[in-house]
């Protein structure tokens, strides 16, 4: 037979109006049986269980109505409904969960804290400290800038010897501390998680930024050196280290740690930018120029030419007769190919170079400028430096190439100023020679054009080869250098004289390389284009692969890395593969019964944990469940537990039933929308308690309906609590609000009015309906009302 719906809907409000109460539920549960989707038969249904002391019953009705209200997104309503439940059970541990993570999701900071400590509570009278710990670490979270709960959450790790959660609880508390100008306190937090990891980059970062905003960066650098001797080459810990010597202004510790961090990671040569420009303001010129001359090539090649120039003019002003700086300079205008700079340039070094009894480089200086413009002035200076006109114009002439056997010029790559030569050396850590090997003047040029991005200045050396050289011969850079010095672009300043000048130059290349010694840097840099050979093998660029090889080996000479590219170029392309289909994407739902990150994805991770561990509950053995819940006023920890950790839980609880809920907790919407839905579920403390909130946050003069709603929202409330004189209060207050429509004045005038009569006072009321009588004769029945009222009044 089917089932008639009305016909048992009947027969239920029969049996409710004559109090035959099971009668009443026996109805109401074929009704639920019959129709799943009914809820409102189904919270009846818990009602009449909990008139009949039934409190499970009621329980499994109201956790299906507030279960389809948590997944059908009415985060309000289901909220609702936990509470009527926690109002049949308080403080389950369970339903604390619930609670707390919507409260979160909605953004009610102080409600969600009380349940979470419901549920931290329920776990240290069990005995699981950690556990507790890990739902105090949530209701942290819920207050990022309350650093003395982080800080208590710190201790509390560390007395359980949760090392790793206590040292990154007091990094976050030392971030807040800092982002909030409290740098001392905030040292004192990073200085206490350091302790016990020392090797936490984020913290050392944190430490190393307080203590310069301190104005202490040696001590973060006492510091990083500590965590540098258990990791001696880490490339961010020098990296951090560096920035502490810079900001102490130590320029000869900066310069010897940027000089670790390149030879780890050459990518990082733009430190010395910041060392360089250290020793300038210390007024150390010799320094700050060495320290340029060993990154020049790299700068120009990385496009750094405008901080190079800065340097430069920087130095030049503090020294413009600096001889190394303008020996840069020259180069700097030379890679730009601006000849009428160079040439500036070059008279000015010859100049520097004469006034400080520097012979070589002035007679270099001078032997490029008369390729310039052979001026007689420049040809006289020569000749009284030992090099004649004659001779000179031979070495000038590109006929005489490959014909004379011309006498050796210094190369540019011995060029350095001879009174410094030791202490540049030593200063660098590296013999003369190397240092001489660190930079190839006549090997660097820009294409007229911008270079490609993936060069590096090793390519630029075919650019820079002088003018009338062989690209046949990639292997002979010195036999260039002493058969070609007509070329105007190769520049050859200082060198030696007597039994130097009568020898052909040194290659250093060649002598490391016979020698059996490996440059780091020389490799580093032939890694990174061999990576970059490798890429355009990948990509099909066989023509540009070949280029960047010749370029190598022009470079670096023979080399097995670079035969091996070489070979794979003579090898036919291979087919790529098909596509192959991207992997089908597997969903998991949630072991947890009772897991909301479905619906409110913001709390995800702070709501997961707690629901898998209310899940380890359920199954695990009865020695190890949850106590039932604590009475309310149960404010005790385990007579067992460490002292301090007590206090640490006493002090959370204390913050957590001590602080009232502040306005900001939550917006208006929040509040209003959760006080309906408390009023729908006759919880009408709760709906005052939020309504409340909701017009704490407005004001009646602020253009909005908000205050009135509010204003009549509590005064329903009230009246349902069959309080009529609060409620005449709030009618009133709604109708002094201006700025509202008359039909919203006209309703609370009315519901005004039937406060003054639940009140009592037939007076007041009469007043107030007639009020409305004289606006609209039939709004709401009110003649009738009126009518009735003074009938009321007359029978007394």
């Amino acid at each position: 037979m089917a089932f008639d719906k009305a016909k048992v809907v009947r027969a239920a409000e029969k049996f409710l109006a004559q109090g035959k109460i099971p009668a009443a539920i026996k109805e109401y549960r074929q009704i639920v049986e019959n129709d799943t989707r009914d809820f409102t038969a189904l919270n009846m249904l818990g009602d009449l269980y909990v008139r009949q002391n039934d409190k499970q019953e009621a329980i499994q009705c109201f956790l299906r109505i507030a279960e389809h209200y948590r997944e059908e997104g009415f985060q309000s309503k289901a909220i609702a409904m936990y509470k009527k439940i926690d109002r049949l059970n308080p403080r389950s541990p369970e339903i604390a969960n619930k609670l707390a993570v919507l409260y979160e999701s909605q953004g009610l900071v102080v409600d969600a804290r009380a349940q979470y400590m419901i549920i931290a509570e329920a776990w240290l009278r069990d005995g699981q400290s950690r556990k507790a710990l890990e739902i105090l670490r949530k209701i942290a979270d819920l207050e990022p800038h309350n650093t003395e709960a982080r800080i208590k959450l710190a201790q509390g790790y560390m007395r359980e010897g949760m090392s790793d959660e206590a040292a990154e609880a007091f990094k976050e508390a030392g971030a807040q501390l800092f982002s909030r100008g409290a740098h001392e306190r905030a040292a004192e937090a990073y200085t206490s998680s350091l302790d016990i990891r020392l090797q936490d980059y984020s913290a050392l970062r944190g430490f190393l930024n307080t203590q310069i905003a301190l104005g202490t960066p040696d001590e973060a650098a006492e510091v990083l050196e500590r965590a540098l001797t258990e990791q001696p080459n880490d490339v961010e810990l020098l990296s951090m280290l560096a920035d502490a010597y810079l900001n102490t202004e130590d320029a000869v510790a900066a310069e010897r740690t940027v000089t670790s961090l390149d030879m780890g990671e050459p990518s990082h040569y733009l430190r010395f930018v910041d060392v360089a420009r250290l020793h300038l303001n210390t007024g150390a010129v010799d320094d700050a120029v060495r320290v340029l001359s060993g990154i020049t090539e790299q700068m120009l090649s990385g496009r750094e030419e405008e901080k190079l120039m800065e340097l430069l003019n920087e130095a030049l002003t503090h020294d413009p007769e600096h001889v190394e700086a303008l020996r840069l300079l020259v180069r700097f205008y030379a890679w730009q190919r601006d000849d009428e700079k160079q040439r500036q340039a070059l008279e000015r070094l010859a100049e520097a170079a004469e006034a400080a009894g520097m012979e070589d480089v002035e007679r270099s200086a001078l032997q490029h400028l008369a390729q310039f413009a052979p001026e007689q002035r420049h040809l006289a200076r020569l000749h009284a430096l030992g090099h004649g006109s004659e001779q000179t114009t031979e070495e000038i002439t590109p006929e005489t190439e490959t014909e004379t056997e011309t006498e050796e010029i210094p190369s540019f790559e011995s060029f350095a100023l001879i009174s410094e030569e030791s202490s540049t050396a030593s200063a660098l850590g590296l013999p003369p020679t190397e240092e001489v090997a660190e930079f190839e003047f006549n090997t660097v040029a820009p294409p007229p054009t911008p270079p490609d991005p993936s060069a590096s200045f090793a390519d630029l050396n075919e650019d820079w080869n002088p003018v009338g050289a062989s690209d046949s011969s990639p292997h002979t850079d010195a036999t260039q250098a002493d058969s070609a010095p007509n070329s105007f672009q190769e520049f050859d300043f200082g060198g030696g004289t007597g039994q130097q000048q009568q020898s052909p130059a040194v290659d250093v290349d060649e002598i490391v390389a016979s020698s059996g010694m490996v440059d780091p840097r020389r490799e580093a840099l032939l890694r990174q284009e061999l990576d970059s050979v490798d890429f355009y093998l990948a990509q099909g660029y066989m023509d540009i692969a070949a280029d960047t090889l010749d370029m190598l080996e022009r470079q670096f000479g023979t080399h097995a890395e670079i035969d091996s590219r070489r070979a794979k170029l003579d090898q036919p392309a291979q087919p790529e593969p098909a596509a192959t289909p991207p992997a089908e994407t597997v969903e998991f739902e949630s072991f947890a019964r009772f897991d909301v990150a479905e619906e409110v994805p913001v709390v995800e991770a702070s709501g997961v944990e707690v629901e898998e561990i209310f899940a380890e509950i359920q199954n695990a053995p009865p020695a190890t469940q949850l106590p039932a819940p604590a009475p309310a006023n149960s404010s005790q920890t385990t007579p067992g537990l460490d002292a301090g950790l007590a206090a640490i839980f006493d002090e959370f609880r204390t913050a957590a039933e001590e602080e009232e809920s502040p306005a900001d907790d939550g917006d208006y919407e929040t509040h209003y929308n959760l006080g309906t839905a408390y009023k729908e579920m006759e919880l009408l403390d709760e709906a005052i308690e939020e309504f409340q909130s909701a017009a704490a946050m407005t004001s009646p003069r602020d253009g909005t309906p908000r205050y009135l709603q509010c204003c009549n929202m509590l005064g329903h409330c009230f009246m349902s609590k069959e309080m009529p004189r609060l409620a005449v209060m709030w009618f009133k207050k709604g109708l002094e609000a201006p700025g509202h429509t008359e039909d919203e004045y006209q309703a609370l005038r009315y519901d005004l009015g039937s406060s003054y009569e639940q009140l009592g006072d037939l007076d007041k009321a009469i007043e107030v309906f007639s009020e409305v009588y004289g606006i609209s004769i039939s709004y709401r029945g009110v003649a009738d009302k009126l009518r009735e009222l003074q009938e009321q009044k007359a029978g007394q």
